[in-house]
């Protein structure tokens, strides 16, 4: 648990969790951070909250502690998203502390009630709306809806510059020496953004026109400070993590970095045959490549290589007239999160049928993915020489494609 002076009046709230599939599901080996601020004017507010994986609220309790803040004397509650990693505490903190307001946006009023069983004032702002805590401290509220989810806002403060934005403009990775951009070099910070990349692939990809919107509506605020939900706090460089949501918002479309990622299973060991040499292919050509081998990696690492990948190459056998279970079960997941547009090259083995490349494409009709297919490639039972050379050649092509891209 760490507590921060971000500004004066200001504190960063922050644990850091590990050892947990995040909503339940992703995997992350570098662990996350969950943020809330507090808010001192004449009157006191709470942006978010800190809270135990299980709710239990004790960490947010044992922080305030740390900065002086009786928790009586918080007056407003501002809920910039209900989800449980930021609400989580509601229930408990109820039960300590009863006269206090909730600010939400009228989406995140109705999530309230559904997700929480108090009995609470709710105050609900929209785009423009304004809250004066009092010493020339006002704040205004900025809708974002699904980013990530429907009743997600953000909440600017007017007197010190800083935009409170919850799950936009976060990441996962836990920097464990400081919460500020500035006390990190270029190379560091460039580690950290393959756990930003991992954490908008996996969470928000789905949602990048948004993303866009929320963006745009950044425009037309001073901004020195934004202080999100999850990981690092940006000053210094603030444009970069502007900069870098647009660029992932727009990979969503396929054009996206001079990257291929392939991903293969294999039964017995016939399509990894014809991997190796796709890899030697990729090899020689210099591009830039991810490998992941399903169902060995994790769905969360497999998104976030394809979702900054132009090129993708899908390597499976047929299995009992359809794809390779695993591989039809990743794809779906890059359908889900909308990771359109790429450059796509299919090989693999099959027995007494092929079946894997129909239904291939009937997962790429009824997600709608508009992927480029070059020709596939099959072969029955154990790749000859010329399989692996034909593969080869299909490989070297897919490169031009997403070069000349």
């Amino acid at each position: 648990m760490r507590v921060t002076e971000i500004e004066k009046n200001i504190h960063q709230l922050s644990v850091n969790v590990k050892d947990i599939l995040f909503e339940g599901l992703w995997e992350i080996p570098k662990g996350v951070s969950i943020n809330s601020y507090v808010i001192k004017g004449e009157s006191t507010a709470l942006v978010d909250g800190v809270c135990g994986w299980d709710g239990v609220p004790e960490s947010l309790f044992e922080l305030l502690k740390r900065i002086d803040v009786d928790i009586h004397s918080i007056r407003y509650l501002i809920l910039n998203h209900l989800e449980p990693d930021h609400a989580g505490f509601l229930d408990a903190f109820k039960a300590i502390h009863s006269d206090f307001e909730v600010i939400c946006s009228k989406k995140g009023a109705e999530l309230l009630a559904a997700f929480y069983d108090c009995n609470v004032p709710v105050r609900t702002v929209g785009d423009g709306d304004t809250l004066d805590l009092g010493e020339g401290r006002i704040l205004t509220f900025k809708e974002i809806p699904n980013v990530h989810w429907p009743d997600s806002m953000m909440t600017y403060d007017t007197l010190s510059k800083t935009l409170f934005s919850c799950d936009a403009f976060g990441s996962f990775g836990i920097m464990e020496q400081s919460p500020f951009d500035d006390d990190y070099t270029d190379e560091e910070l460039a580690e950290y953004e393959k756990e930003t990349i991992r954490y908008y692939s996996n969470i928000i990809g789905a949602f990048s026109p948004l993303v866009i919107r929320a963006i745009d509506k950044c425009a037309s605020l001073e901004l020195h400070t934004i202080a999100p939900g999850h990981g690092l706090i940006w000053r210094r460089r603030l444009q970069k993590i502007l900069t870098d949501y647009r660029g992932y918002a727009t990979y969503h479309k396929g054009n996206a970095r001079e990257e291929i990622t392939l991903i293969w299973g294999s039964m017995y060991g016939n399509t990894e045959l014809a991997v190796r040499a796709a890899i030697d292919a990729l090899e020689e050509s210099g591009i830039k490549y991810h490998l992941h081998q399903v169902p060995g990696s994790s769905w969360g690492d497999v998104l976030a290589s394809a979702w900054t990948s132009s090129g993708l190459i899908l390597a499976m056998p047929t299995y009992e007239y359809k794809m390779f279970p695993p591989m039809a079960a990743v794809l779906e997941e890059l359908g889900k999160k909308k990771a359109y547009g790429r450059k796509v090259f299919r090989f693999g083995s099959y027995g007494w049928s092929g079946g894997a490349q129909k239904e291939l494409e009937e997962i790429h009709e009824h997600l709608k993915l508009n992927w480029s297919f070059m020709e596939p490639y099959e072969f029955k039972g154990r790749p000859r020489a010329e399989d692996l050379e034909a593969i080869k050649q299909r490989v070297r092509a897919l490169v031009e494609a997403v070069k000349g891209s």
